[in-house]
């Protein structure tokens, strides 16, 4: 068993989907079953007592590999020394929220964070963002953060690689673990587009398993791009369980290696790939071989994904805009 622990740092860790993920944590299922770990665990202060609850239950369980856990509502504490930031806490959307009202509301947030991971987070850091925006609110904390290399940045796309995978498999017929090769490509947002056209199934190209073109750019997209909505349309919440399995899934596809051929979904700094504006916290298709990672370079577009991309790439650049006055010059 390796002898020094890692600290996490997890924030909004009393909420929904924070309480979803700690105890995945600290079992051991992100990080692996022979790294022990230490939680630092971000609230704000009136949600400390019911976080005080949530530690009472990981004492409860005698996780073996969970060495202590530190609770805070000072994002200096919570981020002192942490070896992987997972930000989850973020205000939610309600009811009759514009996208760029929830924008404004945690532009602030995020900007403080990352400058505090800035100031006091271990040196080999790494910053997954699962609170929405994702994908801008992780392009404001990195810009507050200069120290930290952009490669170590990620926003959360998995979440809707997991649900078009979910599609895909039930559509053909078979287990999900059949599906691979499922890209999303820019905002995780309504914008968003999984291109099933470049998936497989049971490694033949998704178009050969399911021969309904109309379906794969058609319900196949818009359901992948409306499941958010649906979810909280059903359960009066959004998604919690599902958002905490796929950040495991993405620290997984991190510090993993990808299986030979396969890809998955990551937002990751551009550096211009498929003509990406640079600097955009932008969904691709990522390799990893456990040290670093990848942006998957020559994946064949046809006219109509390139035409979802540039919507979605459009949507990023406008939040960037909105948000610019919060970014270094």
């Amino acid at each position: 068993m390796a002898e020094q622990p890692v600290h996490v740092a997890v924030t909004g860790a009393a909420g929904q989907i924070g309480y979803q993920l700690l105890f995945r944590l600290a079992s051991g299922q992100a990080l692996g079953p022979d790294q022990p770990l230490v939680l630092r665990l971000l609230e704000v202060e009136a949600a400390l007592k019911a976080l005080d609850g949530v530690v009472m239950e990981l004492q409860d369980c005698a996780f073996p590999l969970l060495r202590d856990v530190v609770t805070t509502s000072d994002p200096r504490q919570a981020f002192d020394g942490a070896g992987w930031a997972l930000m989850v806490g973020a205000m939610p959307r309600k009811e009759g929220m514009e996208r760029r009202d929830l924008l404004s509301a945690n532009a602030g947030i995020f900007s403080e964070q990352g400058k505090a991971l800035n100031a006091v987070a271990g040196r080999d850091v790494r910053v997954l963002v699962v609170g929405n925006p994702c994908n801008t609110n992780c392009l404001i904390a990195r810009g507050n953060a200069p120290d930290i290399p952009a490669e170590r940045w990620f926003a959360m796309t998995r979440l809707d690689e997991n649900r078009g995978k979910s599609l895909l498999a039930s559509r053909a017929r078979v287990d999900v673990s059949e599906i691979s090769n499922l890209g999303i490509w820019g905002n995780h947002s309504a914008t968003q587009f999984p291109d099933a056209r470049n998936a497989r199934i049971g490694g033949r190209p998704v178009p050969e398993a399911i021969d309904d073109e109309e379906w794969l750019l058609g319900e196949f997209v818009t359901t992948v791009q409306q499941r958010g909505a649906a979810v909280i349309k059903a359960r009066g919440a959004s998604s919690a369980a599902s958002a905490a399995n796929a950040a495991i899934d993405s620290v997984r596809s991190i510090v993993d290696r990808t299986p030979d051929g396969d890809w998955t979904s990551l937002a990751v700094v551009s550096h211009g790939e498929y003509e990406i504006p640079e600097g955009l916290q932008f969904g691709f298709p990522v390799r990893s071989d456990g040290r670093g990672w990848e942006v998957v370079e020559g994946i064949s577009l046809d006219e109509k994904a390139r035409q979802k991309i540039k919507v979605t790439t459009e949507e990023l650049e406008g939040e960037r805009a909105e948000v610019q006055h919060l970014l270094p010059v």
